[in-house]
Parts: structure tokens; C-alpha cells; sequence
């Protein structure tokens, strides 16, 4: 039972991200590699790769920034559905759960057994689903503090 409550406290505070992390030192590595040969594509998916998985916000912002240059770019549907699936990593790192299941979509509909997909798109519907939830906590506790206030006022008035 206590598994089950501190599984769902996980996912409401969004700690069940099971999604690979980079750190500092696999990112320059690959900004060495990526340096070495501009043109090579790969090297540059590798780099955009650890850049969304980062855990410091403006390596995910960057490695948006690079793959949303790189979607522009005449690619195979095997390309075109990475590159989409890694923009979704990315958006769901930065709290963008719509643009990420947009993404994810498009992803799906070019390979509809894209495992990875398929499995983030669950994460960023349990997200989109514990924003709600918390946003209703908010507004019922806004009603609750707006009519505690005007119960106090209607209480002072009588006296």
C-alpha cells in the first residue's frame, strides 16, 4: 500500500521520469566529436541527443534550438522520426507536455510502432493529467479561501 501512495506522489510531482540522463562531461565530448567533422549528421544527433537529455535547462533549450534547425532539412522518415522523438525529450524536459505530444504524434504517424514514442507519450499524459489534477487542488482551494473571506466579512458585519 505504501508503494502504491509514494508511486503516485512520484508521478504528481513528476518523479517518475525514466528517461536517460547526460551529464557535463558526455556533452563536451560530443561537442569534440561534432567539431572534428561539422557536416557529419551523426555526430551532430549524438550531440543534440545529450543536449536534451541534460539535466541543466539551457543544454535542453540548445539541443531544441538544433534539432528544430536540423527538422527543416530534406531527411529519410527514419531521421525525420528521431529528430521529432528527440524534440519531444526536449519539450517534455522543459514542461511543454502539448508541443511534446504534438511531436510525438507526428513521430507515431510515421512509424506508429515507435516504442520510444509510444512510451514517452504515456509519461507526457500522466504529466498532462497531474497538472489538471493540481490545477483543480489550486482552484478548489482558491474557492475555499474566497469564500472563507466572504464569510468573515458576512460574520463581521452581523456583530
Amino acid at each position: 500500500m505504501a508503494n502504491l501512495f509514494s508511486g503516485k506522489l512520484a508521478r504528481l510531482f513528476g518523479m517518475d521520469d525514466t528517461l536517460p540522463w547526460t551529464d557535463a562531461v558526455t556533452i563536451a565530448k560530443c561537442e569534440e566529436e561534432c567539431l572534428r567533422d561539422e557536416s557529419d549528421i551523426d555526430s551532430r544527433m549524438k550531440l543534440a541527443w545529450s543536449l536534451v537529455h541534460s539535466q541543466q535547462v539551457p543544454d535542453v533549450h540548445r539541443g531544441i534550438a538544433m534539432l528544430e534547425a536540423q527538422l527543416g532539412n530534406r531527411a529519410d522518415a527514419a531521421r525525420t522520426r528521431e529528430t521529432l522523438y528527440l524534440l519531444a525529450v526536449g519539450h517534455f524536459r522543459s514542461g511543454d507536455y502539448a508541443r511534446s505530444r504534438n511531436l510525438l504524434q507526428q513521430a507515431l504517424q510515421i512509424s506508429p510502432n515507435f516504442r520510444q514514442a509510444q512510451a514517452l507519450m504515456k509519461m507526457v499524459g500522466d504529466r498532462i493529467q497531474a497538472d489538471g489534477v493540481i490545477g483543480m487542488g489550486l482552484a478548489a482551494a482558491a474557492v475555499g479561501v474566497v469564500a472563507g473571506g466572504v464569510a468573515a466579512l458576512v460574520a463581521s458585519a452581523r456583530r
